[in-house]
């Protein structure tokens, strides 16, 4: 199958996709219910981002994977937000996306850009994501249940860094 018969194939699916949730939507009145958009319109963003990685998997292009995290990634912290009402928190969730990349390099890797995405750079990348967001969080009240204790993750987040540093191999 070459790229176009697999892009076409892509877009058929995703139509019958739709069509079949629509159908739903206006068949099975439980459905609505059960879906309840007010909520869950975040779950749309979600999906998007699996529509785009089954998208890449069809039309062979793995490193569709990278942006398809990155979508599902933000669908995900936007469901928290909406669910628990604490908007405010996007001042230091945003800090994830930086690793939701890593994750979607990952997923390329295994998917076949090897040559693309190294392991070593994406395993940075989520690191460096996840000591922002302890960095972040820990001004902006996220951390609230370690009570006076929370500098300690600052303080692991700066070993953590230090001990990569020295550990890294050099570079002659």
């Amino acid at each position: 199958m070459n790229r176009s018969q697999r892009s076409s194939l892509a877009v058929g699916v995703i139509l019958v996709l739709l069509g079949v949730y629509f159908i739903l939507a206006n068949m099975v009145p439980q459905f609505n219910q059960w879906l309840n958009i007010s909520y869950s319109w975040p779950t749309i963003i979600m999906a998007v981002g699996a529509g785009l990685l089954v998208l890449g998997l069809i039309v062979g292009a793995p490193d569709m994977a990278v942006p398809a995290v990155i979508v599902g990634g933000i669908g995900g912290i936007l469901y928290y937000q909406n669910i628990t009402g604490n908007w405010g928190s996007w001042a230091y969730m945003w800090t994830l996306i930086p690793g939701f990349s890593g994750i979607g390099m990952i997923l390329a890797h295994v998917l076949g850009a090897r040559d693309r995405y190294s392991l070593g750079s994406a395993l940075d990348t989520i690191g460096t994501s996840l000591v922002m967001f302890i960095i972040f969080g820990a001004f902006f009240g996220a951390f609230k249940a370690f009570g006076d204790y929370w500098p300690l993750l600052l303080v692991a987040a700066g070993i953590l860094i230090g001990l990569r540093t020295l550990l890294r191999p050099r570079k002659s």
